[in-house]
């Protein structure tokens, strides 16, 4: 039996597909159910409760003064100009971003790595939430989220924190193609004993 078409969530997991940023337009969510977003975003495993990541919603001001500063950074370190014009549009032309920032924690019972984890899981889980609501959504990172002189002096990070991804949110024009997806019994293996 197709357990699918019983369960609507399975359904949607089954079916979800992120819109390519590019094809994002206005409007952007209201606050109100960027809230509600936000929210469902965190339900994710956290370990400890450490809630080791964070939210930077970016505004539209704020993306012109990045996309300038992507710029002059991708210049700095050589980056191809085709490559860096394409990462400094997207950060124009997005409807919105949200930046999904990990904040890990000390602890001495959840490593760090299981942290970034947890704010990997805030990711698809914005994502998600957005896209079962109606709106397109792609989770993007890009040579930017890795260039700590962009991310402290643009973003504000702290040394300890870094970008788990940027998630681009706005309403999709058209349904997105779907793509070849993995052959699940080609990646699974089995521990008998």
């Amino acid at each position: 039996m197709d357990q699918s078409s019983a369960n609507p969530v399975l359904a949607f997991l089954l079916s979800r597909r992120s819109h390519p940023a590019a094809a994002l337009r206005a409007p952007a969510p209201d606050d109100l159910t960027l809230g509600t977003l936000l929210t469902a975003a965190v339900r994710v495993p956290d370990h400890g409760t450490l809630e080791p990541w964070r939210f930077l919603v970016i505004e539209p001001g704020a993306r012109v003064r990045l996309a300038a500063l992507l710029r002059a950074r991708g210049e700095a370190l050589a980056i191809d100009p085709a490559k860096i014009e394409k990462s400094a549009q997207s950060w124009l032309n997005a409807p919105m971003i949200v930046a999904v920032i990990s904040t890990p924690k000390p602890s001495d019972k959840v490593p760090e790595v299981e942290q970034l984890l947890s704010a990997g899981g805030v990711c698809l889980g914005l994502v998600n939430a957005a896209l079962a609501s109606g709106w397109g959504a792609a989770w993007i990172t890009g040579w930017a989220a890795f260039d700590r002189v962009f991310v402290e002096t643009g973003l504000g990070l702290t040394a300890g924190e870094q970008i788990a991804g940027f998630i681009h949110l706005g309403r999709g024009e058209t349904p997105p193609v779907e793509r070849p997806r993995p052959d699940v019994a080609t990646l699974t293996t089995r521990l008998e004993q």
